[in-house]
């Protein structure tokens, strides 16, 4: 299946008119199942099942981070949906991972990409202010009604990688955490208990995977439902543009454990093979065992 990447690729815009629907048992069964049944070409879309909407939050309206859009599901007809928050890097605007929003909301999430106080904010500091973004979005944003807050992420780019970590580690309620092409100077991870997909790159130069993404992956529990996704040629800022297999991934992941819809093991187990993006793939299988 993974060897036919670049075919499903071609289908993608298709996506959302060849998914077959889910069925009602099924549904009934996961209370927290959106949208149709997955297959390569639909969480491959540029483009998910669903409208999307989108809404700004002023920086002074902000308690604790910089502000931010948030970008949701039009239609209110299947409920509440999970909710993700994304951190830009080191230097970085909201800008950087902005392709990120419209793009995992339209697979049925709820995503708020924020600014940071300060462009310099280290791990730590981010860390708290996408725990903070995430209490703003639950407790105080207009869309609050839509988000289910007993369903919630995390994800962050470089020294929002780094945070991203670190508020799993804060906030262990939390359902999933997806650190992109992170850096932290603390590289054992040995305290979260949240479902973790770790991205590398193989040309980073600036978090090298052998010092950064890869030892923060084997520090995870063993127990752990964990990954670890090394993109091939791929560099520190591939996370800042559009990009499949990034997405691909973080959509399984964020469905897999913020949504717990099963549908979706089938693109995480068995793993995914190297490939043309993929240098490495290292994980648990089954999940959620």
């Amino acid at each position: 299946m993974k060897r036919r990447i670049a075919a499903a690729a071609a289908l993608s815009s298709l996506a959302f008119l060849v998914a077959p629907a889910a069925t009602a048992a099924t549904a009934a069964d996961n209370p927290y199942q959106r949208g149709p049944a997955p297959t390569v070409a639909s969480i491959e879309a540029v483009r998910g099942p669903y409208a999307v909407s989108q809404t700004s939050v002023s920086s002074l309206a902000a308690i604790g981070f910089g502000g931010g859009t948030i970008y949701y599901p039009t239609s209110t007809s299947e409920g509440r949906f999970g909710a993700v928050v994304i951190s830009p890097g080191f230097t970085a605007y909201e800008s950087s991972i902005a392709w990120l929003g419209p793009r995992l909301a339209s697979q049925g999430f709820v995503v708020f990409t924020i600014d940071t106080l300060t462009t310099l904010d280290q791990p730590d500091s981010r860390g708290r202010q996408l725990l903070a973004a995430l209490d703003h979005l639950t407790q105080r944003s207009s869309v609050r009604d839509r988000v289910d807050a007993s369903r919630l992420g995390v994800m962050g780019h470089s020294m929002g990688g780094g945070g991203t970590l670190e508020a799993a580690k804060s906030r262990p309620s939390l359902k999933a955490a997806i650190p992109l092409t992170a850096w932290n100077t603390d590289k054992t991870w040995p305290e979260i208990s949240t479902p973790t997909l770790i991205v590398g790159a193989d040309g980073d130069t600036i978090a090298p995977v052998a010092t950064h993404s890869e030892p923060f992956y084997e520090s995870l529990p063993a127990s752990l439902d964990k990954a670890y996704l090394e993109l091939n040629g791929a560099t520190h800022f591939t996370p800042n543009s559009s990009d499949t297999t990034i997405a691909k991934y973080s959509i399984s992941w964020l469905k897999r454990f913020i949504d717990d819809d099963t549908r979706y093991d089938q693109f995480l187990c068995p793993l995914p093979r190297p490939s043309l993006t993929i240098e490495e793939y290292r994980g648990t299988c089954p999940l959620g065992s």
